[in-house]
């Protein structure tokens, strides 16, 4: 949520519109035998990680926790622990109130019922760790992002009409982007609640959740490598809530996830948690696009009466693409390079984050204001934009995110159009701020019959989008209800390895999904993996005709520089690598000790047709 706040502003007006304070902002009080709230888990590597949210103890209660499986009929303790209570720092005195499993030699090939055990067996929660679907020929992702809480947004409807679309979908992981929680104080009541809201389809399948700048107290949020920001809007750069509360934010809804590819933790000791898993053969990195970024106050000119909000439309784009601003951080762009390259266990690979690359929205707020850019979008910095989507095509990965409150899908470009990868916005699971795609201009190059919103864009970046699919809201939301007015939903993404096909959908809320003309307009929309590098080929390398191997792992390196153009696990036997300029290229085919190198291979000019045997 990207609030047109004022630093003197309490957090709670958006835009100038005050947000009724909720209703429910105090725990309940619950039996000792309702005291877990929830589970998260995930698996990689044999490894099972799990948090389990309590409710909070009381004095003289056992901080014990067990995780058992149901072995031939008995529940047999198979890890024990201890259940944190460090303090939020928060005027309430919140304790965190979580307790963390480890689990290595963890077996992957099949499902295992569990249970936690607490308060001397007094609390007991059930639930599922589902095996690595490996064999399925689509794995189903469910994606949501954004949860308002407040009444005037929908944010008290109860989200039984998700839930009951989401366990026809049986998704295999659900993701959630960010904005679990709109309370910037109280974290801990609200992260229960999103557990009550959530928990019967969390419980019993693998799940991503990824805080956002709501999550840790903020407006906005522009992490700048973990430093302290002196005000509330967060312009400066950094965190300004306590760094204890940040951490207990992050220990809640991401210690389950992966152990982070590098865990050094960032200024005044906030952690990291940028990591990747594989499900189903797909691989996902979850990457951090706050935690690093550069905040705007004092680095780029001001072009309006925010740091953040640039509403001047002739204003020069590359005045505040400076030298020193940064989006993911070397670090993530190490992380995404490493992993590109690695397809151990994959056939696809999407990227997970909080936000889409580019400017997606044009009008904000309740009076639909045209803002003309807005540096809390990752449309800003347009060189750390670049460089993200460029280490993302580069493996042929979709981009999965949320945050913007309109559900978009675009086709970025970096040098030219659609060169790089997809991204899809999920919608607002209910939506605080109002948000639209209006360009000024019809699209460029649009299919036939699209709206004139889709088509070849700029951005207020003079960024290259392709707007294939947008879920505005009405122009009045006035009337009507909140959850429809404000186009809120929720999406389904499917993998389907056989045919290397992705497939985004995008459902409002309360429809059947069991009705495929209920989506979004735009929706559904498939995608061929290899237009995530839409980059067009200069020169072609000969043929690649493979026996001993099926759909083995292809890597294209420039022997001019050392650089590696991409790598992709290919589907069959037989390939034709393209290259960007004419040269002399490295192929690599196959993986690990199993790998065949060729050297030496030189382009062919137009119309030229070559071919290669490789056999293992």
């Amino acid at each position: 949520m990207k609030q047109l706040l004022c630093v003197a502003l309490p957090l709670c007006l958006f835009a100038g519109l005050a947000c009724a304070a909720p209703k429910d902002v105090a725990i309940p009080e619950v039996a000792e035998s309702e005291r877990i709230g929830f589970a998260l888990y995930t698996v990689k590597n044999n490894i099972l990680k799990m948090t389990v949210q309590f409710y909070p103890l009381k004095d003289g209660e056992s901080r014990t926790a067990f995780l058992q499986l149901e072995e031939e009929g008995q529940w047999k303790d198979i890890a024990e622990t201890v259940i944190t209570e460090d303090g939020y720092g928060n005027a309430d005195g919140d304790k965190t109130w979580t307790a963390h499993f480890h689990m290595e030699g963890w077996d992957m090939t099949r499902d295992h019922t569990y249970r936690v055990s607490a308060l001397d067996g007094k609390a007991l929660y059930e639930g599922r760790v589902r095996r690595d679907p490996v064999e399925k020929d689509t794995i189903v992702v469910g994606v949501f992002s954004c949860n308002s809480i407040y009444e005037q947004h929908g944010g008290y409807a109860p989200r039984t009409d998700i839930i009951e679309n989401i366990k026809k979908a049986d998704p295999d992981l659900l993701f959630f982007a960010g904005d679990q929680v709109y309370d910037h104080k109280h974290h801990l009541g609200y992260w229960l609640k999103f557990g009550r809201q959530f928990g019967e389809i969390i419980r019993d399948r693998p799940t991503i959740t990824i805080p956002d700048d709501h999550d840790v107290g903020h407006g906005n949020l522009w992490g700048a490598g973990g430093k302290k920001s002196m005000t509330m809007a967060g312009h400066d750069g950094g965190y300004f809530m306590p760094v204890s509360y940040v951490k207990a934010v992050e220990r809640a809804q991401t210690w389950h996830l992966p152990d982070p590819f590098d865990p050094t933790p960032v200024l005044q000791g906030i952690g990291v948690y940028y990591t990747a898993m594989t499900l189903g053969r797909i691989s996902f990195a979850i990457i951090e696009d706050r935690k690093f970024k550069s905040g705007p106050l004092g680095l780029v000119p001001q072009q309006g009466p925010r740091p953040d909000h640039i509403l001047n439309p002739d204003y020069d784009p590359k005045s505040i693409d400076v030298p020193g601003a940064e989006l993911l951080g070397e670090r993530q762009l190490h992380f995404l390079d490493v992993w590109g390259q690695d397809w151990r266990g994959a056939d696809m690979k999407a990227v997970l984050s909080q936000t889409i690359f580019c400017g997606g929205a044009h009008l904000h707020g309740e009076k639909r204001e045209r803002l003309h850019a807005d540096l809390d979008s990752n449309g800003w910095p347009q060189t750390g934009r670049n460089k993200a989507l460029d280490k993302i095509r580069r493996c042929f990965a979709v981009h999965l995110a949320g945050d913007q409150h309109v559900a978009t899908i675009f086709h970025h470009g970096i040098d030219d159009w659609e060169d790089a990868c997809y991204s899809f916005c999920m919608p607002a699971v209910a939506n605080l701020y109002p948000r639209w795609w209006a360009p000024e201009r019809p699209g460029e190059n649009r299919q036939p019959g699209m709206p004139e919103y889709t088509g070849r864009h700029l951005d207020g970046f003079a960024n290259k989008v392709t707007c294939w699919a947008v879920a505005n809201p009405p122009e009045d939301i006035s009337q009507g209800d909140k959850l429809a007015v404000r186009a809120a939903g929720f999406g389904i993404v499917r993998f389907n390895k056989p045919t290397r096909e992705i497939t985004l959908e995008c459902w409002p809320r309360n429809v059947d999904i069991d009705n495929p003309e209920a989506q979004y307009p735009g929706w559904p929309k498939t995608i061929a993996q290899e237009d995530n590098y839409g980059r067009a080929a200069v020169a072609w390398l000969p043929t690649l005709n493979i026996s001993g191997q099926e759909n083995p792992v292809v890597q294209v390196i420039d022997e001019s520089n050392g650089e590696v153009l991409y790598t992709l696990r290919i589907k069959g036997t037989t390939y034709r690598p393209k290259v960007f300029r004419e040269g002399v290229y490295t192929v690599n085919v196959g993986e690990g000790a199993d790998m065949k190198t060729l050297t030496g291979i030189q382009s062919l000019k137009a119309g030229e047709k070559d071919r290669i045997e490789v056999q293992f």
